[in-house]
């Protein structure tokens, strides 16, 4: 009688083992074996991170292999088994990979086919093209879209964390609980003795020192101590946390009346303003979207306080870009000054405070949640309902979508909700990060995610012009070496266009994204269909850069650029200067954040900063969803690709005093999980 030797690999997480009765049956082209026992309660098989084997016997033989079916049935109590992957020697010797990487928690037949990627169309029997379909129904029962806000880009129909589907949770909760991590941070920093204080304010510049005490880190330190100098503000728009802000300025705006006896000072080329603007060393940034949005009223006992700046930048001699004139509201006249370098110090230093706030609600509300965090959540909906574990994209993409509805739905439960963590700090708190989210959906296209297109939408892609923008520059090569990979991928499974639009789960993973996640709004540029195997490479890089490195540049320099308050202040007490000369040391002081929302602040920065326990780096694939030589070589290419720059910003960071790493793959988690 023909036998079959049956290898189970379980999960290495906490609590992936399990004690109950777990059955096994083979379904080939001719026949299924009956369902055989493999493990009961006390036999101590399938423990955490075990391998397991065992032979099952059947009459005749099966024929290929299709499907295997596993079932597990409580002894005691319901535990959870994480199953990584099954594998069948045949009675000739031949081993099949059948992978899961799923967790089993329940009572009901779990379906498996083995791990060679299938479009539709190749799926010729009618058993595998029924379980195809039957996945994806399923899939659509648990992964349900639902609007959180109005305007919102669509995310998961789940209130909490416990409500997801048992795959896409956190292994251990409590390591994304942000009211603990926060308590955390600050009691690690040491900083949690100053609550007592909550409303207070701090003495001095000095006196916030006081909560930097057991900082560390040189580029948050060096920025303690350049803050004020206008070379680092310049430098943060090009490689601080938030450095997709800042364009070329093609034409001084009329809303921002600069003229040229304002400016003389500050320019090195003798040259007129029109001049320098022809000659591409002017560039602008424009807060307009704060523009109306309400500040946080959460707090009777403080009024908190929004600006919408524009601040002209200037490109020296030196190549280095520093601020030249700033306005602290959209409409010009005299109770809205132009602020200047030439200007009396302090007077020149809030206005720069301001702006640096305004970057602070940008930065964590668009530039971060909404570009990056609810974006890829949207791709991480439609990749569930739409591809089944088969298809070769969902293999490709699934690394990418690691715990990102997890952190998500988190987030909507304790952060950004209503009485949230995001109010207890911040000045956008109170529905002011709502007002911003929906206003900020008009300018989310797909050109603006396709990097290499934004940067030069922006007249930022030039390095002889612009020489230290090492965020461009790390960003261009991370993007051609993800595209690189997708189109070896792509060819592999895709022999020619025709073949891409007549893949029918592809085309309806990308109407999903559009339909639901994007609204259908027909001016984000979002494709409905996808016809070329060019355009599906482009397709694939923007959900996998945007999932990993664009999430990475902008989150994990949060502590560097934002741990030292008055360079980014979360919120601001008093109002923004109406007219020049009176702005006094004391002033400045009394509009920073008291000492309890620093506090609460800095954990905050900090807890965001941290990479997750066990963290996966891009191009790492330890889940092995691909079992063919040819995606294998394509993986070991662009592992090699991201080697290569790693080595490259090694080298080039070397005896800098401001590194710039955020883009290095080694520093680039696969997903957005924190």
């Amino acid at each position: 009688m023909p036998s079959y030797t049956v290898t189970v690999a379980t999960g290495s997480q906490w609590f992936a083992g399990t004690d109950d009765y777990v059955y096994l049956s083979l379904e080939g082209t001719a026949g299924c074996s009956e369902r055989h026992l493999l493990d009961k309660p006390f036999y101590n098989d399938f423990e955490r991170g075990a391998v397991d084997s065992y032979d099952v016997t059947v009459e005749e033989d099966l024929g290929e292999i299709q499907l295997i079916k596993i079932e597990k049935r409580k002894y005691w109590y319901q535990d959870d088994w994480y199953l990584k992957h099954i594998t069948v020697k045949t009675p000739l010797g031949d081993y099949l990979e059948f992978p899961c990487y799923r967790w089993i928690t329940d009572e009901k037949e779990v379906v498996l086919r083995d791990g060679r990627a299938k479009l539709p169309r190749d799926d010729k029997t009618q058993i595998l093209k029924q379980h195809r379909r039957k996945e994806l129904e399923n899939r659509q029962k648990m992964y349900r879209w639902k609007e959180w806000h109005p305007g919102f880009p669509l995310s998961i129909d789940a209130h909490c964390h416990s409500e997801l589907p048992r795959d896409i949770q956190f292994d251990n909760e409590k390591g994304i609980d942000f009211i603990l991590n926060y308590s955390k941070a600050m009691e690690n920093l040491y900083i949690n003795r100053f609550m007592h204080m909550f409303q207070s304010s701090w003495s001095d510049f000095a006196d916030f020192e006081k909560i930097f005490v057991r900082i560390s880190n040189t580029i948050s330190e060096y920025v303690m101590q350049h803050w004020k100098e206008d070379f680092m503000f310049g430098y943060q728009f090009l490689n601080g946390c938030n450095p997709v802000l800042i364009r070329r300025c093609t034409e001084i705006p009329k809303k921002l009346p600069v003229t040229m006896d304002m400016v003389e000072c500050s320019l090195e080329r003798n040259l007129t303003l029109e001049e320098e603007v022809k000659q591409g060393n002017i560039f602008i940034v424009d807060y307009e979207l704060l523009d109306g949005v309400d500040a946080n009223k959460t707090d009777p006992c403080t009024i908190q306080y929004l600006a919408a700046p524009i601040c002209l930048l200037y490109k020296n001699l030196e190549n280095k870009i520093v601020p030249i004139a700033i306005q602290l509201g959209q409409k010009p006249g005299p109770e809205n000054p132009i602020f200047l370098p030439s200007d009396a110090t302090y007077d020149w230093l809030l206005a720069k405070i301001w702006v640096r706030s305004s970057d602070f609600h940008i930065h964590q509300t668009v530039t971060h949640l909404l570009r990056t965090h609810l974006v890829s959540e949207v791709f991480s909906i439609a990749m569930f309902r739409q591809l089944p574990a088969v298809h070769p994209l969902f293999k490709l993409l699934v690394p990418h979508m690691r715990f990102t509805i997890a952190i998500n739905t988190k987030a909507r439960e304790q952060l950004i909700c209503e009485c949230g963590l995001f109010d207890k700090a911040n000045a956008t708190g109170g529905g002011g990060h709502v007002q911003m989210v929906q206003k900020a959906m008009k300018d989310l296209t797909y050109s603006s995610l396709c990097f290499p297109e934004d940067i030069k939408a922006k007249g930022m892609d030039s390095k002889e012009d612009i020489p230290y923008y090492y965020y461009r520059d790390d960003g261009i090569r991370v993007w051609e070496a993800i595209k690189s990979f997708a189109e070896d991928v792509i060819q592999i499974y895709y022999e020619s266009d025709e073949v891409v639009c007549e893949d029918v789960e592809l085309q309806a993973f990308v109407k999903d994204i559009y339909m639901y996640g994007m609204r259908g709004v027909k001016s984000s540029g979002f494709p409905k269909v996808i016809k070329t195997r060019e355009k599906l490479a482009e397709y694939l890089t923007v959900i996998i850069f945007t999932t990993s490195a664009q999430h990475a540049a902008v989150n994990f320099g949060q502590y560097d650029w934002c741990s030292w308050i008055p360079n980014a202040p979360p919120t601001m007490r008093c109002p923004p200067p109406t007219e020049k000369g009176t702005v006094t040391i004391e002033q400045i002081v009394e509009s920073l954040p008291d000492r309890g929302r620093s506090c609460w602040h800095l954990g905050a920065v900090w807890a965001l900063s941290q990479f997750q326990d066990n963290e996966l780096f891009l191009g790492m694939y330890p889940d092995e969803h691909f079992v063919e030589k040819p995606v294998k070589e394509a993986m070991a290419k662009f592992r090699k690709n991201l080697d290569e720059i790693v080595s490259a910003i090694t080298e080039r960071n070397k005896n800098k005093k401001l590194p710039y790493y955020y883009l290095s793959p080694d520093r680039i988690p696969n997903s957005v999980a924190v």
